[in-house]
Order: structure tokens, then sequence, then C-alpha cells
């Protein structure tokens, strides 16, 4: 039997998201209970996630340096969301995205929990200050939303509601870390976090390389896989022009002709670039269609001219795509 870490953590919700923290959570050690309203889907979950443990630990890959029957004795099913929170130390929520099943489930949460306990939701698209408005313990509430599926790709961003305490975030970013997560912290809320935002911005100027015919959808994609791909799977952007050559100038920032890191990038784009909106909304509109996602028009942002003196170069304020509303976390 597995010698669990202090104190418990709690999975609200038994979908995908759900399953792939209780797996987390349990190959660090952590004991695991995975709370549902249905004996029949907390049945399921829990033979998924044995069937999923035991074909990691023989394909090599299971994480944690406990064995998979010991992660699997760590974890348990419950019914109850009384018992299930006594003596948790974090609690995860990963029900579906819909704002008011959420607000309920944390008002339940918030009227059973002790003064220590983290209240952390898995939400892609909803802001803490939704989430946990009106809660007498917001000081413990914050976002951690991970990337689907969370086993396998270990960012988490941890986004704060602006009363959310500074250790709530620093408690919630050393566990990310003890369970081999990768935690970033987002300062302030923001629509769509930041993974979301660069994700929406790359599409946004996808669709408009293809609408102009500069280049086939495939090779786009080419350019995406084979190439930034590769480059991004190891150093981010800034990092990229941080290690650029000595007195080379960074790429994007030459402004020859139409072409500058501010209309690649920035929302500061030239008149030229906003009367072109309304032709590039077609194929985005068709892009939210087909990936079920909400499409709404762009908002009209004010901004200041850049200063390519400025951090503004690389694209510090808002962003130009048009998407709406964020992709939906998969359970």
């Amino acid at each position: 039997m597995a010698s669990p870490a202090a104190g418990v953590v709690v999975i609200v919700g038994s979908g995908l998201i759900g399953r792939s923290w209780a797996m987390l959570f349990a190959s660090g050690g952590f004991r695991v209970k995975l709370y549902d309203i249905e004996q029949q889907q907390v049945t399921n979950a829990l033979e998924n996630i044995r069937k999923e443990m035991m074909f990691l630990e023989q394909s090599g890959s299971l994480k944690g340096s406990l064995g998979a029957q010991d992660q699997l004795s760590l974890i348990s099913g419950c019914l109850n969301i009384q018992e299930a929170v006594e003596g948790a130390l974090h609690i995860q929520e990963c029900v579906p995205e819909n704002l008011e099943l959420k607000k309920k489930i944390f008002a339940q949460l918030d009227q059973i929990i002790d003064d220590q306990v983290v209240l952390s939701s898995s939400t892609s698209c909803l802001l803490p200050s939704q989430l946990f408005a009106g809660l007498a313990h917001v000081q413990q509430c914050l976002v951690a939303h991970p990337v689907n599926p969370p086993y396998y790709v270990p960012l988490v961003e941890l986004v704060p509601h602006p009363e959310t305490a500074p250790v709530t975030v620093d408690r919630t970013h050393a566990l990310m870390r003890k369970i081999g997560q990768s935690p970033v912290r987002v300062l302030k809320e923001m629509d769509g976090f930041v993974l979301n935002r660069l994700q929406y911005a790359v599409i946004s100027e996808a669709w408009r390389l293809v609408e102009e015919g500069i280049v086939s959808p495939s090779d786009l994609d080419l350019v995406m896989s084979d190439g930034l791909g590769m480059r991004y799977a190891f150093i981010g952007p800034l990092e990229t022009m941080h290690l650029n050559a000595e007195g080379h100038v960074p790429e994007g920032s030459r402004g020859s002709g139409a072409f500058s890191c501010q209309t690649a990038v920035e929302g500061r784009m030239s008149a030229e670039t906003r009367q072109a909106e309304k032709a590039d909304a077609v194929p985005i509109r068709a892009s939210c269609e087909a990936t079920g996602l909400p499409y709404r028009e762009s908002r009209s942002v004010e901004s200041p001219a850049p200063n390519p003196t400025t951090r503004d170069q690389w694209g510090a304020g808002q962003s130009s795509w048009r998407p709406g509303a964020w992709p939906q976390p998969r359970g």
C-alpha cells in the first residue's frame, strides 16, 4: 500500500478532465477523492482510470515513482460532497463549462469548507470574477486551467480572482509543480487567459493567409508542424528573439513595407487592415462553426500609437482576433 502525501485532493466531476487530474494527483502520492452525483458515473470513471494506468505502466509511460496498483489504491469514488471535502487541502472542479452550474457548486462548497483549502476551477473560458463572486472564501479561490489532455500536456494556467490571496496562488503553484505540471501565473484575469489568446491569434492569421491565397491549408499546417511548432516546442517567441545573434534585428520588427510586427500580431492595425476585417470574418466565422465555437464580432479597442522602443512592439496590447468564446473542456 502506498504512503500518501499529507492531505487529500478532491476532484469534483469525473469526466475526462476530472479523471486526468485524479491520475496526476495520484502520481504525486496524494490521496484522491473523485466526486460525482451518479454511482455509475463514478464506477465507470474508476474503471477507466484503472485501464489507463495499467496501460501506461505496461508502456513505460506511467508518471510518478509509485506503481500503477499503488497509485490506484490512492483514488476512491465519493457521492457525498460533505464527506468528500473532509481533510481536503485542494479541491479541483471539473464539471461541464456552464457558468450557473459551476457557481452553484462553488456556492455549495463555500458553505462546507474550512479556511485552508484551495478552491480551484478547471474552466478554460469563465473568468474568476464570474465564478467566485460573493463567496465568503473568495481569497482561497482561483482558476487552474489545464491543457487537454492534462496527463500528457503539463501546462496549467493559474488565474486569480481580484481578491485571491497571494498565498493561494503560491500554494497552488507549488502543488502543480509537485505533481509534475508546469504552472504559469496569469497576473490578472482576461478573456481567454493566455494560451487561448495566443492560439486564436495564430488561427486568425492562418485563416487570413489561406483566404488571401498566400498558402494552401495543408502547407499552412506544415509551417506550424514542421516549422514554428518544432521551435516553440522548446522555447517561446520571446526567448527566441532574445537568443538571436548579437546586433541582429529581431524577426518581424523591421517594418519593411506593409508588414511589421504590429500588423502581424498587435491589435493596433493599419486602416487597410481594419477595413479588411469584414472580409476576414467569413472564414473565421466558418472556423468557429466547424469547431462548435460561438462567433462574436471584433471589439473596437482604442489604443495609442505603438512605440517601437517599448514592449508594445511585441504585442502587449489587445489582439485583433475575433472568436468570442473558448474551447470547452472535454469532461
